[in-house]
């Protein structure tokens, strides 16, 4: 059936349409009220004066509907397909923020508690998404300090000599070192549950019992803080009822577009204040048309949003306003309004976001370079450190088919790199092995030379009593990464910040979450920082391993000489630079640095050995 026939059979019914190229890839999806009206008005000439549509029209091989009872279920189903398929033609969101959880271990002996962006079947427990992003990390920081259950990446399944810095500033229990009580402990974890379950009342009345328990027996201590945990408790129910009367919950969007490049800002404020600002980009939107850019972007942002706020304030109206209202208010089970505000302080607050939206897309489209500190602090949310890393350390691995191995260290400190603590390392405890099984063996090799760098690094610090980095970085994957692990733990080190790059991938690995690889925007000015530093030590290290193998390799040249030793090349090559050098004396220039007889020697070896190879060293 010829396409034009089939669009004329449609019904006149609500629906969803998906186009179709010659290969059955989706071009486009899109809702109906009417199917045979709306995919019927593709195909009039007049509307091929667009762009986009003349460009999508003339890729359509064939179509796809389906037929629905209403435009609401037409809505939530182009929505989906959308997000499915991905289709060319669609604008598609392109976010730069996924909001938080928080991981509740529950399959551990000892339960700990992470933030986290991914959600995984590990047999965790999984509270949020938290929003604004830094709630997640604020209730983790309450949970370290009042109910002292940590987010450490120790192996708790054995017994360590020591706890670490947390046990001290009391923002831990020793689980680690054995210096709690099974019982104990999970008493405290699960408060914790109790408290992101949101069960306050039932913690409550739990703290309550057992304060009056310990006061009981005279163990005021332990009395007193539970008294403070329950103070606490109470102070942030008060704070939220206050926040919850001070104003309504509002999201107000704004765009700046260059097409094919656009810039999307969407403030979120909740209690009347902004608590978190979101950024969209586009890079190749070749057509531009709000129209349709500002539904398809709502539809997308909201129908399957966890939570939804009473006001969307937007830069303009569009025709599909009251149906979006009418779902998302019937999904969220309060009122939801969409509208642009024409004067005020509420049109004054959507300039400041389309303002905001200007230098998003200048900052991200103009390469405008943020300061080091921004770069820091970006760097500690995306890797989950535990504050802006001031200094990091970097260590590479280079050889040649396993022979010379060596090591390099570079340090990044206060936004730029410091030579002066550079560091090399010649590996001597991991050669390569022999036969069929080499290939293995340099992988091997690789790891156990990572292992003694660290080592050997972290091993000087240690005695000279200097303090760790903010950020130990190794080049390499999740091998390299446990094999710097293993070294750091031989040492007592724990809860250091460990991450590692891949080198094709670009893909980082944060030792303790390692099944949650963080793959950042090739935009990001945090990826640009980590690669500088990445591609600085795989140069310090490759440039020191290739000095150490030209010095061997004009050595050997000198030493294959009969009478001629090590002391002696080290001599003359001190003495006249190189061995191209050496080749152009005389017996007589030669004597005046050696014994004649040996002169003769060395003149008539480097005649013998000249070779390709020779000349061109």
């Amino acid at each position: 059936m010829e396409l034009r026939e089939k669009v004329a059979q449609l019904p006149a019914q609500p629906g969803v349409y998906l186009f179709q190229d010659a290969g059955g890839t989706i071009l486009y999806v899109g809702k109906a009220r009417s199917l045979r009206g709306r995919v019927r008005s593709y195909f009039l000439e007049s509307h091929w004066q667009d762009a986009k549509t003349g460009s999508l029209v003339r890729e359509i091989a064939d179509l796809e509907f389906i037929v629905v009872d209403n435009e609401k279920e037409a809505l939530a189903l182009e929505n989906n397909l959308i997000k499915q398929h991905h289709p060319k033609f669609n604008v598609l969101l392109r976010d730069d923020k996924t909001y938080p959880y928080i991981r509740y271990t529950a399959f551990e002996k000892h339960p700990r508690i992470y933030v986290t962006r991914r959600l995984k079947k590990d047999g965790s427990i999984y509270f949020g998404p938290y929003f604004p992003a830094s709630l997640a990390y604020r209730l983790v920081h309450l949970i370290h300090k009042h109910f002292l259950v940590p987010s450490c990446t120790v192996d708790l399944a054995r017994r360590h000599p020591r706890p670490c810095l947390q046990y001290y500033i009391h923002r831990c229990l020793g689980p680690c070192a054995g210096l709690v009580a099974d019982v104990r402990y999970a008493e405290a974890a699960r408060d914790v549950r109790l408290f992101l379950e949101g069960r306050r009342s039932d913690l409550a009345r739990s703290l309550k019992e057992r304060m009056d328990r310990a006061s009981q027996d005279e163990r005021y201590e332990e009395a007193a803080g539970y008294r403070d945990l329950l103070r606490t408790l109470g102070e942030m129910e008060e704070r939220q009822k206050i926040a919850a009367a001070e104003g309504d919950d509002t999201d107000v969007l704004a765009w700046y577009a260059e097409p094919p490049q656009v810039a999307v800002n969407l403030f979120h404020l909740r209690g009347g204040r902004v608590v978190d600002r979101r950024d969209f980009y586009w890079e190749e939107l070749e057509e531009f048309a709000p129209a349709e850019f500002l539904p398809s972007l709502l539809k997308q942002l909201y129908l399957d949003a966890a939570y939804l706020p009473r006001y969307i304030h937007t830069p303009m109206d569009f025709d599909d306003r009251e149906l979006i209202e009418e779902v998302l208010t019937e999904k969220a089970g309060h009122r939801v309004e969409i509208f642009n505000p024409q004067r005020g302080q509420k049109h004054d607050f959507l300039e400041l976001v389309e303002r905001n939206a200007k230098h998003s897309f200048l900052q991200r489209f103009r390469v405008l370079r943020p300061g080091s500190k921004a770069i820091a602090e970006a760097l500690e949310s995306a890797l989950g450190l535990p504050e802006p890393p001031k200094r990091i350390e970097c260590f590479d691995i280079s050889h040649l088919q396993g022979s010379d191995t060596v090591a390099s260290m570079v340090v990044w400190e206060d936004g730029k790199m410091k030579k002066s603590d550079y560091r090399k390392f010649i590996i001597r405890g991991a050669a390569m092995p022999d036969g069929p099984e080499k290939s293995q063996g340099l992988l091997r090799d690789d790891f156990a030379s990572m292992r003694e760098a660290v080592e050997r690094r972290y091993r000087r610090l240690q005695e000279e009593e200097k303090p760790l980095p903010s950020l130990i970085l190794i080049d390499g994957g999740v091998g390299q990464l446990h094999a710097a692990a293993q070294a750091l733990d031989k040492l007592e080190i724990i809860n250091q910040p460990v991450a590692s790059i891949a080198k094709k991938e670009e893909i980082l690995c944060v030792l303790g979450r390692e099944r949650e690889p963080i793959a950042l925007d090739h935009h990001s000015p945090v990826l640009h920082l980590i690669q500088q530093i990445r591609d600085e030590t795989h140069r310090f290290a490759v440039t020191f391993d290739r000095q150490r193998r030209s010095r061997g390799r004009l050595r050997s040249e000198l030493t294959e000489i009969v009478g001629v030793g090590e002391r002696t090349a080290r001599k003359l090559l001190r003495k006249f630079g190189s061995v191209a050098r050496l080749r152009q004396l005389s017996v007589e220039e030669l004597a005046a640095e050696l014994p004649r007889a040996q002169a003769q020697r060395v003149f008539d070896g480097l005649r013998q050995a000249k070779t390709p190879e020779a000349s061109a060293v």
